[in-house]
């Protein structure tokens, strides 16, 4: 067994310590010809880091090499790790393990095609952002060869839009989503879209409501807002969808 020295260390060794916690995780994997099923990990909050991403790179590490979850910047700017975790979609790297809870449950995010574990493929949400265009539309900006600025009244226009990570978990929490996600582009995709709607730099405006006039694109969303609770960077995603809906009407 290891010894510590400086006890302010983390010792990763722990035969002897009884868990303070458990990790029960979703798992599935398409080469086992054999239904989903929960693994159970046992954690020790002595041992870990502070964050739900923290626990499962630790059951990862030390417990099973097989458990699959993206991971990337742990800082909540990638998007990488949004999964639902008991019963809500955020993000691992923002989840904190300061709970009274003896299990904390884990799935992917919910209604969608699971690659493996813990991974849903995004394959057709990346194919939906890309048909809103997300580049600014300018023919005017050819022939500038320096910075084209925007005054801080425009800029300003722009928060709590553009702090958006395309991490799906407002997508993945609306059941309009869930029903018509071939046809109706989600909360994720249109918060985007509004920002490039909004942006003042931008010419294509009046191309780009038409588009979205769309009695599924757009006319699909009901209302419902649990997009705008699931978000973990706490933006607004039904705001922008009714800001949008306003702006059809008047065109």
């Amino acid at each position: 067994m290891f010894l510590q020295k400086n006890p302010n260390k983390i010792n990763l060794f722990y035969p002897k310590k009884s868990p303070q916690f458990y990790l029960r995780v979703y798992r599935w994997n398409p080469l086992l010809y054999k239904k989903p099923w929960f693994n159970i990990y046992p954690i020790s909050r002595n041992t870990c880091g502070p964050m739900v991403l923290d626990a499962l790179i630790q059951a990862k590490d030390l417990q099973d090499s097989t458990l699959t979850f993206r991971r990337s910047c742990r800082e909540g700017i990638c998007g990488s790790c949004s999964m639902n975790i008991n019963g809500v979609n955020t993000l691992a790297c923002l989840k904190s393990l300061i709970t009274n809870e003896k299990f904390i449950t884990i799935y992917p995010l919910p209604h969608m095609y699971i690659i493996k574990d813990l991974v849903p493929d995004l394959t057709h949400f990346y194919a939906q952002y890309k048909m809103i265009k997300p580049w600014l539309i300018n023919n005017e900006l050819k022939n500038i060869k320096k910075e084209y600025l925007q005054s801080k009244s425009d800029r300003q226009e722009l928060d709590g839009l553009y702090e958006c990570i395309l991490c799906a978990c407002c997508s993945a929490s609306c059941p309009s989503y869930w029903w018509n996600h071939d046809k109706y582009l989600g909360p994720a995709i249109l918060l985007q879209a509004y920002k490039w709607i909004l942006d003042s730099r931008d010419s294509f405006t009046d191309t780009r409501l038409k588009f979205l006039n769309h009695k599924m694109r757009l006319y699909r969303c009901h209302t419902i807002m649990n997009c705008s609770k699931a978000c973990p960077k706490y933006l607004n995603p039904g705001k922008a969808i009714s800001a949008i809906k306003y702006k059809v009407s008047i065109l």
